[in-house]
Parts: C-alpha cells; sequence; structure tokens
C-alpha cells in the first residue's frame, strides 16, 4: 500500500480514538443532565447538543473555524499558549469531536434514563455523595449505553468529511484522513487501485462499530433475563 495511503487510514484512526477520547467526560456529564425529566432548559440544551447533525458539516466546520482562528473567541488564547487547531492534525480531531458527540451523548442518555434511580437514592443514604453514588452505581448500569455510544461515535469519527476539510483542511501526511484520500482519488488524483484499496479499508471501520452495539445489547439483555 501506498505510504501516503497508509498515513490517511492511521490517522484517521488517531483522530476518530482522539475524538471519542475529548468527548467521553463531557459526554457523561450532558447526558447526566438530560437524563433529568425536570430540568430546566432541557430542551434547549438537547438542541444544542443535536445542533451537528442538523447542520451541514461544512457549516459546522465554518463554524468551528470561526472558533479557532487567531482573532475567533477561543482561538486567540490558545495561540497564546501555543496550541494552533486550523489545519493541524488537532483540527481532526476537534472537527470529528463535535459532529460525533450527540451520538455518544445520545446512547448514553437513553441507557441513564432506563435505569433504576432508587439505586442512586438508597447509595446516598449509605453515605455516599450524589457524583460518587452516580460513579458507582448509576454510570455501571449505564456501561452497555456508554459502550454502544463510544463505538457509534468512532464510527462517525471515523467517516468525518465536511468539518474537517474546512476547519484542518487536506494535506497529506498531515490532515488527509481517509475519507479526505478517497475523495482525492475520486477527483483524479490517484489510480482505481488506490481508491478501491481505501473504499475497502472505510468499510471494515465502519460496519464493525454498527456490530458492536448490537452485541453489546443483546448481552445486557441476555444478562437481564438470568
Amino acid at each position: 500500500m501506498d505510504v501516503s495511503l497508509s498515513s490517511a487510514i492511521l490517522l484517521s484512526l488517531a483522530a476518530a480514538a482522539g475524538a471519542v477520547l475529548i468527548d467521553l467526560v463531557p459526554a457523561v456529564w450532558v447526558a447526566r443532565l438530560l437524563a433529568r425529566p425536570h430540568l430546566r432548559g432541557r430542551a434547549l440544551l438537547s438542541a444544542v447538543v443535536h445542533l451537528p447533525v442538523v447542520l451541514p458539516p461544512v457549516v459546522t466546520g465554518y463554524l468551528l473555524l470561526l472558533l479557532f482562528a487567531r482573532d475567533g473567541a477561543l482561538g486567540g488564547a490558545l495561540h497564546e499558549a501555543g496550541i494552533v487547531v486550523p489545519f493541524r492534525f488537532l483540527g481532526c480531531v476537534v472537527a470529528a469531536a463535535v459532529v460525533a458527540f450527540p451520538f455518544l451523548v445520545t446512547s448514553l442518555r437513553a441507557a441513564l434514563e432506563a435505569a433504576d434511580p432508587r439505586l442512586e437514592g438508597l447509595a446516598q443514604t449509605l453515605g455516599d455523595t450524589p457524583f460518587r453514588a452516580f460513579l458507582r452505581v448509576t454510570l455501571p448500569l449505564a456501561a452497555p449505553g456508554l459502550g454502544a455510544g463510544i463505538v457509534l461515535a468512532f464510527a462517525r469519527a471515523l467517516g468525518e468529511f465536511g468539518a474537517t476539510i474546512v476547519l484542518a483542511g487536506n494535506t497529506p501526511g498531515e490532515t488527509q484522513t481517509l475519507a479526505l484520500a478517497v475523495f482525492d482519488l475520486l477527483s483524479g488524483r490517484g489510480t482505481e487501485e488506490e481508491a478501491a484499496v481505501l473504499t475497502g479499508a472505510s468499510v471494515g471501520p465502519a460496519a464493525a462499530p454498527r456490530v458492536r452495539p448490537e452485541w453489546l445489547l443483546h448481552r445486557h439483555r441476555r444478562r437481564r433475563a438470568c
């Protein structure tokens, strides 16, 4: 396999993994908030969280570019700290994290809503703080939903295109992910054999995460039936 093609695959895997790591803690916190039925402003929070799902990916990328540009709301402070997001590998990670975030939150929220809240309350009566009770009782009960959300978020991050090309560009070996490499090849910048290799490389990682959630849910149902 050509070095540039293999680097695109590795870069995509690294960006998707980094995106999930960035999303994990905020997603748990947001999902916990959304799982509260009487939370004020829950509808607004849910709309904001799911905005990347309904916005065109290119628009999402443009908004991120405005945010992380040198004169942007976050970009100025980050530049002073020596952290550059646009047109760097970090831009790939950030773009993937933003578009994958709703998938992780939605899956985990459903699992948290299905957990019995009385168990967490019982743990608090035994001396746990609310946060500790959540970590020790509710979150383990929601583990199948968390696992499903992680693999779905990874799959979405792996296939991200629009936001990535706007925020990070398309530099081979630095910001050219698998999706961008396929786009280049389909634009006539490569051979049909190379396009076939990258297409095949895309199918496996994209399909496996869809099988994993089904397996996790099936396993969880079997445990509950026992």
